[in-house]
């Protein structure tokens, strides 16, 4: 297969339908960063069936359907189509007969994604194997990305044996294979449900028989318990209807005595409404006689009340008219306050301003005096700040030279010191290189283990196949030993089936006689036919119909000639000695014949079921009777169970066999696990021989660039050293010729005295002119304050006058209220008196009123008490009157239910019990509960059979049926397993055999390729930590020229990305996949090693039809292409692709 051409259409940023030609050769795709380069690799893979999300860049399956941006809305769908050549006929599957494929992926927005081939629509799962089978696929390491070099460098040996199966060509097996597990489990899971189902279809069916001989017992309990129910209800409804005429009689006397006690009561009640009518008018007139009193007193406690209430005003108005006078007098001093306060604050105003009027001359004083102590201070201090500054500069290159002297003598002595220990290390190094471990003892004892290790990989290789011969061996076994089980499990099941259809059913009391009877083979319809239903029929004499023993008839009676006597053929019980001698065989063209011969009770029979009776009837063998069948089956029972004993010891025979051949597996899959365990403790042992010896070479290495380090520290530590004594001295020449400094100070020390002076002068007149005008202000302030004062104190005296005058008016007002309020009492005392008259009548006229009320209610009282009699009486009359219509009632009700229950339970009227019950005129009837008793008995022992199933039989015949299908079922399930098991073994052989010759094709390959890339060294490949190919990982080794054998991870970047991209290579030689896309795989590498890359790329061309697409940023790179591509993003979040030059590639390069 060739792939062709790639379309998109609104996947990620190419919104626009956009085609990629996939020519033969290399084709270079280019463009800046950012521009969606990638997303062309990402649309391959999504047509070939990536599941994940995250291994296409995105979160969700989703994200591949144009979002939208500045210019654009979002799409909602997104499409890419796959075109293929299959010209060569090289496709899988149906598909093979195309010339052209063309598989296309579709998605929706949260819709999911459709699958086509050519049209027609197909599994995801489809499509992964029909890729996989091509050597290609969403995951096939023919996909190049980004930093996968720097994955298969870092992954473990394990996980690159993936390169290895998709080089063999065995992706698609692998998935067939997880298919096939898949549908084994499943498989397994339903076996196991299905035995069960039939486990319990078997325990159902022993239950449903026990059933069915219960049932026949419980139809029997059943009659005589409703016999015994009918006796019961008769005695019942014959007492309740004595009840029911005894409680009818009770009642008519209690309604007469009801109506006695009604009459006495009305009198009462007649007598109680007189008495009560007298009783209201009297508690009327009481009631007002009380209120007027009330009245009366009412008045009487509000005088008290208007007395008390003036004296407290009295009181509370002397306190008022002392509080005034209070007032007045504490105003009258604020007044006088006021204007003492006055006359001080005009005496302070005046003499502050004679103060003032002299203050000035002052004043101008003390600032002539600060501007003379300014100017002389500006000038002394200029003189300091000139010798300040010249001391500083001297002290500065004093402190320099001394600093650098200190700096330059600390530095020498540093270097002294460092010396020494240099020259210390020094020696140490040089005497541990004579003490370091021998690289070539190391190189050795890395033989020596890789001679073990071939050993124990041969003693592996002669177990494994030692284990696959043993396997074979069980295998050819067991197909036997199944055949064996298999017969042995169908014998069993037809034996057991047929015992449990011939075992009794629902009748354990009586068996019939045909389960105690043995016909000869052939002799079954003969012996049916001589007894018919007869054979039903038990030997037990206690059953209604029955066989007895009457012993041998005289021998006299003898058959016609040429009829045998049936009791040659049969085994039978004694009772059934005369039906057998009586009984003659005979062939079907005799039986006519002889029939006139017989004499009465004789008869002739066939092999084939035909009858000929003494009294000259005949029945002809059209039909076989159940007897004769259930015959038969007994027969063939017998024929059963020594097949069954033969099929068994056959069973286990083969069993035997097979137990030994399992066995030798297990003996040699462990002896095969021991070879493994050697085999990976050997390669244990050489690769830590590999390890030391790679540490012992890179521990010498390392010493020896320590020496050469530690000589180069001597010398540069020495230089050091002489360059710092050096600098030292000529720092202490520089210092002795800068001078002591002595002048300097002592100039500077007499300016700054000056200058203390000059500032403490300044100081001093500031002062004094700032006391002088702070003085002013103060004054100032205080004439403001006393004129605000001033202010407030005549306002005081003017509110004082006002208050003075209102205070008096209202003292006069006071006082006339205070007379007016000392006269109140001696009005209230008058009025008092004229009360108290009228209270003491008034409590005479309400006492004589409450007498005559008490009169009356006592006679109402008596007359309460007389009608309660009357009604307690007439309440019990009533009481016995519901009681008796209760039981009367009780008594019918008791009539109804049992004739309710006599219809529901036995479906009869009560008249009719006598007949169910079977009961005689005259005859003595039990006691109820005895009757009860019986019922109750005969129910427990209907109980005691538990749950009855009335349809056992028919369930029965059901699950027999239904356990035959599964029996089927079940060996058509066991026939598809061991299919499965020996598709799935043949699977793994088959990828075993092809991994391990494509492991060799692929070391081979890979050794050329690595050799002609570096130029010279040599690459190997091993499988490690299993020697089973399925399981075993892949470890690579190099060694570049100019090095040691050594692992991948501890080579350089550019040695491992090259060899990581030689083994990549190398599949393709060995199965070349129909395109390969290497995703900025040169981005680490330097000019030369691109140069490698490319001329490997050509190389693969010539060797290989692969196609390459190449996503490079490399111009060295691009140089080297067939064609060019460039995707470019000109709108903003839209990437198109076009096709370039070189020149135009080298400036989207330049650009970057």
């Amino acid at each position: 297969m060739k792939f062709t051409r790639l379309r998109l259409s609104g996947f990620k940023s190419f919104v626009e339908p956009t085609e990629l030609f996939i020519e033969p050769g290399l084709t270079a795709i280019v463009g800046p960063n950012g521009c969606g380069k990638s997303n062309l690799f990402d649309a391959l893979r999504w047509v070939m069936g990536e599941t994940r999300p995250t291994s296409i860049r995105g979160a969700e399956m989703d994200d591949v359907i144009f979002g939208g941006s500045a210019g654009r809305p979002s799409r909602n769908t997104a499409e890419v189509t796959l075109f293929i050549d299959n010209q060569d006929r090289s496709a899988t599957g149906p598909y093979n007969e195309y010339d052209a494929i063309e598989v296309s992926r579709r998605i929706e927005r949260e819709a999911g994604s459709v699958y086509r081939i050519n049209g027609r629509d197909v599994r995801q799962r489809d499509v992964q194997i029909f890729f996989a089978d091509a050597s290609s696929g969403a995951g096939s390491t023919a996909f190049v990305r980004q930093g996968q070099i720097g994955t298969l460098i870092s992954q473990k040996p394990l996980s690159r044996r993936a390169i290895l199966e998709e080089a063999a060509g065995i992706g698609g097996l692998h998935q067939r294979r997880h298919e096939a597990e898949l549908r084994l489990r499943a498989a397994e899971t339903n076996m196991g449900r299905l035995d069960d189902v039939i486990r319990e279809i078997e325990g159902q069916l022993q239950s449903l028989k026990r059933q069915a001989r219960q049932a026949a017992r419980y139809r029997n309990l059943s009659g005589l318990i409703r016999k015994a129910e009918a006796v019961a209800f008769y005695l019942r409804w014959s007492a309740a209807e004595i009840q029911a005429r005894t409680a009818k009689e009770a009642l008519e006397t209690a309604i007469a005595q009801v109506e006695g006690a009604t009459q006495a009561a009305a009198t009462a009640a007649t007598a109680q409404a007189k008495a009560a009518e007298v009783l209201p008018p009297l508690r009327h007139v009481e009631a007002e006689k009380s209120a007027a009193l009330q009245r009366l007193i009412h008045e009487r406690d509000a005088l008290d009340a208007e007395e008390a209430r003036a004296r407290e005003a009295a009181q509370r108005m002397r306190q008022r008219i002392a509080q005034a006078e209070q007032d007045i007098a504490r105003e009258r001093n604020l007044d006088q306050d006021a204007k003492t306060a006055l006359g001080t604050l005009a005496e302070e105003r005046t003499g502050l301003e004679g103060i003032d009027a002299q203050a000035g001359d002052e004043l101008e004083t003390a600032n002539t005096a600060a501007a003379t102590a300014a100017e002389r201070l500006a000038e002394v201090e200029r003189t300091l700040d000139r010798l300040t500054t010249e001391l500083a500069d001297w002290s500065a290159k004093k402190s320099s030279l001394e600093r650098s002297h200190n700096v330059a003598t600390a530095l020498a002595q540093t270097s002294a010191e460092q010396l020494a220990r240099a020259n210390t290390n020094l020696e140490d190094a040089m005497a541990g290189i004579a003490a370091a471990p021998d690289v070539r003892a190391a190189e050795a004892e890395v033989d020596t283990a890789r001679n073990i290790a071939e050993a124990a990989q041969t003693a592996l290789v002669t177990a494994r196949n030692s284990l696959e011969q043993a396997e074979a061996q069980e295998a050819a076994a067991r197909t036997p030993m199944e055949e064996a089980e298999r017969k042995a499990n169908q014998l069993g099941a037809e034996a057991k089936a047929l015992a449990d259809l011939l075992r009794p059913r629902g009748q354990d009391l009586w068996p019939p006689l045909v389960d105690a009877v043995h016909v000869q083979p052939g002799f079954e319809k003969a012996f049916a036919a001589a007894l018919g239903d007869d054979l039903q029929a038990p030997l037990d004499e206690a059953a209604p119909r029955h066989w007895r023993d009457l012993g041998p008839l005289p021998s006299s009676v003898t058959l016609p000639d040429g009829a045998n006597p049936l009791n040659l053929y049969v085994q039978a019980p004694p009772a059934l000695n005369r039906l057998l001698t009586l009984t003659g065989v005979v062939s079907p063209d005799q039986g006519a014949t002889l029939q006139p011969a017989l004499y009465p009770g004789q008869r002739l029979v066939s092999t084939e079921g035909d009858l000929w009776r003494w009294d000259g009837y005949a029945e002809s063998s059209e039909s076989e009777s159940p007897a004769a069948i259930r015959l038969a089956q007994k027969n063939r029972l017998t024929v059963l169970e020594q097949e069954l004993a033969a099929a068994k010891e056959v069973r286990a025979e083969r069993f035997a066999a097979y137990s030994a051949a399992r066995d030798a597996v297990v003996s040699a899959r462990d002896a095969a696990r021991a070879a493994e365990q050697e085999s990976r403790e050997a390669q244990k042992a050489l690769i830590a021989a590999q390890g030391a010896a790679t540490a012992a070479a890179r521990a010498a290495a390392e010493r020896a660039s320590r020496l050469a380090n530690l000589e180069a520290e001597v010398r540069r530590l020495t230089e050091a050293r002489d360059g710092a004594e050096e600098s030292a001295r000529q720092a202490a020449e520089s210092r002795a010729a800068l001078g002591d400094g002595v002048a300097l100070n002592e100039a500077l020390t007499a300016a700054r005295n000056e200058t203390a002076d000059a500032r403490a002068s300044n100081a001093e007149a500031r002062a004094s002119l700032e006391n002088l005008k702070q003085q002013a202000a103060a004054r100032a302030s205080r004439l403001a304050a006393i004129a605000e004062d001033s202010g407030r104190w005549q306002k005081r005296i003017e509110y004082a006058a006002q208050q003075i005058a209102e205070l008096d008016r209202r003292l006069t007002e006071m006082a006339g209220e205070l007379e007016t309020l000392d006269a109140i009492p001696a009005s209230v005392a008058e009025k008092r008196n004229a009360l108290l008259d009228a209270i003491t009548a008034a409590e005479a006229a309400r006492a004589e009123a409450a007498d005559a009320r008490a009169h009356a209610e006592n006679t109402l009282a008596e007359a309460d008490r007389l009608a309660r009699t009357a009604e307690a009486a007439l309440s019990t009359a009533r009481e016995e009157r519901a009681r008796d219509e209760a039981l009367a009632e009780s008594a019918t009700a008791r009539i109804e239910e049992l004739k309710t229950r006599i219809r529901d339970e036995l479906d009869a009227a009560p008249e009719e019990l006598p007949e169910r019950a079977e009961l005689k005129e005259g005859e003595d009837l039990p006691a109820l509960d005895v009757a009860d008793k019986r019922v109750e008995k005969l129910k427990q022992e209907r109980e005691q059979l538990g749950g009855v199933n009335l349809r056992a039989e028919e369930e029965a015949a059901e699950h027999e049926q239904r356990h035959a299908s599964l029996t089927a079922d079940r060996a058509d399930l066991e026939g598809a397993i061991e299919r499965l098991r020996r598709g799935i073994q043949s699977l793994n052989r088959e990828g075993r055999e092809r991994l391990r010759e494509s492991f060799e094709k692929v070391n081979a390959n890979f050794q050329t390729l690595f050799t002609k890339l570096f130029q010279g060294g040599e690459a190997k490949l091993t499988f490690t930590e299993s020697e089973d190919p399925l399981e075993a990982g892949l470890e690579i080794y190099a060694r570049p020229p100019g090095k040691r054998l050594q692992a991948l991870s501890l080579l350089s970047g550019g040695e491992q990305a090259l060899t990581a991209m030689s083994l990549i290579f190398a599949v393709f030689l060995v199965n070349p996949a129909p395109v390969c896309v290497l995703d900025e795989v040169d981005a680490p590498l330097d000019d030369a090693n691109v140069d490698r890359f490319c001329n490997l790329l050509d190389e693969m061309t010539k060797l290989t039809a692969t196609r390459f697409l190449v996503i490079t940023h490399h111009a060295l790179t691009m140089s080297r292409m067939n064609r060019l591509f460039g995707v470019t993003m000109a709108e903003r979040g839209v990437s198109q692709l076009v096709s370039v030059t070189l020149q135009e590639a080298e400036q989207v390069i330049a650009a970057e």
